[in-house]
């Protein structure tokens, strides 16, 4: 066995393992300068897409352009290539204004973390293609501490309207929000909440007694709307449909309201195919599965109603 060569053979095996440990080092060197900046470009891209929809999530109306421009601080054309990409894939939706809002693929995402502090979210896109096809104002309401409370309103772009203020409380009794809440309420609940009652008149058609209220209650379980017709305001009519959770039970409601001049009797029918086909699109995204329960099947007539969004 040589242990050990001569001294020129030892050299070069010194200046061969001394050039390799500097190649090496170079090269982790090299790579180590350039993973930080090839990886800096994605996480930059995921940064102002956060962005803008932090933005957009602030906004109940939605922005423009501009408006996202100013809020995030990119640059237009960087945001407008964003944008764009977002709403072909369903994640924002954009006004014939110009003005974005977060759409129906993303508002699904986050109902299924929190549906009820979402319902807004969710619905917003979906009342967005209601207000667009009646051309009416449209609700969005919940059940709380036993009134209908308006937590969405998109007022009609007609002069003469009739529209509410978000934050407005009106009783179940004379409102279709509200009989459309109390009709897919759990029975326990239902009983527990129709106790409560006050039968104060709105207008002279406003319905003023438990064995009348119940009566329209069943109807509208079995019809899957409610109808105001100027029980709750003179000259005003609204149509109402549930949205309902993985349960069937109502979690919000949905509706159209406007003068009697411009929603006839004759239109009930139309407006309530509109109304229900949003309930259901809104309800699907809130977890609501048709034919899963009894209550569900009743919901929407046995109608398979949709929405495009």
């Amino acid at each position: 066995m040589v242990l050990f060569g001569s001294s020129d053979e030892m050299l070069s095996r010194l200046k061969r393992s001394r050039k390799s440990r500097v190649d090496t080092t170079l090269e982790v060197g090299i790579d180590m300068a350039r993973g930080p900046k090839s990886a800096s470009a994605p996480v930059g891209v995921i940064s102002k897409v956060l962005k803008i929809l932090e933005a957009l999530q602030g906004s109940g109306s939605g922005l423009g352009l501009k408006a996202i421009c100013d809020a995030t601080g990119i640059h237009k054309s960087t945001a407008h290539r964003f944008l764009k990409h977002l709403e072909r894939e369903g994640y924002l939706i954009c006004t014939e204004a110009g003005a974005y809002l977060i759409g129906p693929r993303l508002s699904q995402m986050t109902a299924r973390v929190n549906p009820q502090a979402n319902l807004q979210t969710v619905a917003r896109p979906v009342l967005w293609e209601l207000w667009k096809s009646t051309q009416e104002t449209v609700n969005l309401a919940v059940l709380d501490q036993n009134t209908v409370l308006y937590v969405e309103v998109m007022e009609s772009p007609h002069e003469f309207r009739l529209s509410s203020r978000v934050g407005t409380r009106r009783p179940l009794h004379a409102t279709a929000l509200g009989k459309v809440l109390a009709a897919f309420l759990p029975d326990d609940v239902k009983d527990s909440i129709l106790s409560t009652i006050t039968f104060q008149p709105s207008t002279q058609k406003t319905i003023m007694n438990m064995v009348q209220f119940r009566r329209e209650l069943q109807k509208i379980q079995r019809q899957g709307f409610a109808l105001d017709d100027e029980e709750a305001v003179p000259g005003a009519r609204c149509v109402s449909a549930p949205i309902l959770n993985s349960r069937g039970e109502a979690v919000g409601a949905v509706s159209v309201s406007g003068p009697v001049t411009r929603l006839s009797l004759s239109q009930v029918a139309t407006l309530a195919d509109a109304v229900t086909s949003t309930a259901r699109s809104i309800s699907a995204a809130m977890g609501f599965h048709a034919g899963g329960t009894r209550a569900a099947t009743r919901s929407f007539g046995g109608k398979n109603h949709s929405v495009r969004v």
